[in-house]
C-alpha cells in the first residue's frame, strides 16, 4: 500500500477569494495560474453560470511542501468552534520572551491583514504559550 504524500485542507466561507487570499499573506502561499485558456481568474469566473461565479478559490505552498488550501462557498454561516483549525508554527524553538515577543508581532502583523486576536494562552507545565486567533471569516487558528 503507498502512503498519502498530499493533503488538502478546504474551508467552508462565504467569500472564497477573500479568505484564501488572507492566508496567502498569513503563509506565505500562492494562488495558482487560472485554467487553461484563460488569462485571468476574473475571466474563468465570468465563464462560469452565474450560480457558480466566485464559488471556491485554491491556493498553495510555492515549494510545494504544505498542504494546498480550498475554500468553498457555502449558504450557511459559522455558527460554533471549528472541530479542526490550522496551528500557524512562528515560534519554534524560541522560549520564554523572545517566543512571546516573536508570537506578539506576528499577531500585531495578522491584526493588520484582518484577524482578529482572541485571546493569549501562556505557558503552563504541559503547553507553551500560543495566541488564539480568527481569520477574516470568524475560523479559529493558534500562533504558536
Amino acid at each position: 500500500m503507498s502512503s498519502i504524500r498530499q493533503v488538502q485542507v478546504t474551508f467552508d466561507c462565504a467569500e472564497p477569494e477573500r479568505v484564501a487570499r488572507f492566508w496567502c499573506e498569513v503563509l506565505g502561499y500562492v494562488i495558482p495560474p487560472p485554467p487553461a485558456g484563460f488569462a485571468t481568474w476574473d475571466a474563468f469566473n465570468d465563464s462560469q453560470p452565474p450560480q457558480d461565479r466566485g464559488s471556491w478559490f485554491a491556493c498553495g505552498d510555492p515549494s510545494g511542501v504544505g498542504p494546498r488550501l480550498y475554500f468553498q462557498r457555502v449558504p450557511e454561516g459559522k455558527v460554533a468552534k471549528n472541530r479542526v483549525h490550522l496551528d500557524v508554527r512562528v515560534g519554534t524553538g524560541l522560549v520564554g520572551a523572545e517566543r512571546l515577543a516573536t508570537l506578539q508581532a506576528e499577531c500585531a502583523r495578522l491584526v493588520a491583514l484582518g484577524a482578529v486576536c482572541v485571546r493569549v494562552l501562556t505557558a503552563d507545565e504541559d503547553n507553551e504559550s500560543c495566541i488564539l486567533m480568527q481569520d477574516v471569516e470568524g475560523n479559529e487558528f493558534c500562533l504558536d
